[in-house]
């Protein structure tokens, strides 16, 4: 069996007592930094065989294959949060599944979920784009293609291009266009910075160097918060 098991973002208290039950039950662990996973392990006084897999590698990917066929159970995690949302992991599940493994994914820290719930924009649905294309080409069109949607669009970026990202999405799409930066989500120097997209900018220039795990929040201008649809009471139409 594969368990697919999210961990810490930030903060070591997020893990779930279900996910440090799936990774002591399993007879091994497949991560991506075998030093980072020792140290989340150590830290809750687990021992575990421990697997780096590589995504990228298909030597990797066999051998987390064979280890699943010979009837051993694994647990999968990443560095931190899900793993195969814009974490490894995707490849192992999809192979795993076409050969009759049985896989189970465990609900647990996630980025993503915690910007959209922290940041006051609206998020009944929204479209998450992972880490971007590096061309400007790239990026534009996907980010068009997304605000065609009218949806809060959420996405990641490494703090060392935030701010030239920042400039494009303003050159762009305009003055109008909100934006919110969530620095190091769950941890102790966790930030929000937001506004209309002037707004952001400054802000973050004033801070200085970017460091960090970063999550952008954008929202275009076109697009107007609808009300909720309302909540049908179940017990409305019984006798």
């Amino acid at each position: 069996m594969l368990s697919i098991v999210p961990t810490p973002i930030g903060n070591l208290q997020d893990i779930t007592l279900r996910a440090l039950e799936a990774l002591k039950a399993a007879d091994a662990v497949f991560c991506e930094d075998t030093r980072r996973t020792l140290n989340l392990l150590n830290h809750f006084g687990i021992t575990k065989k421990l697997f780096r897999y590589n995504e990228h590698d298909e030597r990797s990917v066999a051998g987390a294959m064979a280890w699943l066929r010979s009837g051993k159970s694994a647990a999968l995690v990443t560095d931190g949060g899900s793993p195969c949302i814009s974490d490894p992991g995707r490849k192992l599940v999809a192979l795993a599944r076409q050969t009759g493994i049985k896989v189970t994914a465990l609900p647990g820290p996630s980025a993503v979920i915690a910007a959209a719930a922290g940041s006051g924009l609206p998020c009944d649905s929204f479209i998450f784009l992972g880490f971007l294309p590096r061309s400007r080409g790239k990026i534009v069109k996907a980010l068009t293609a997304a605000f065609t949607l009218n949806k809060t669009v959420i996405l990641f970026e490494s703090p060392f291009r935030l701010k030239k990202f920042l400039a494009l999405a303003r050159e762009e799409f305009g003055p109008g266009l909100t934006a919110l930066v969530a620095r190091e989500i769950s941890k102790i120097y966790e930030e929000w910075t937001g506004g209309l997209i002037d707004e952001t900018i400054a802000r973050i220039a004033a801070a200085g160097d970017v460091k960090g795990e970063v999550v952008v929040l954008l929202r275009p201008p076109q697009a107007t918060e609808e009300e909720e649809p309302a909540n049908p009471d179940p017990m409305a139409d019984l006798p």
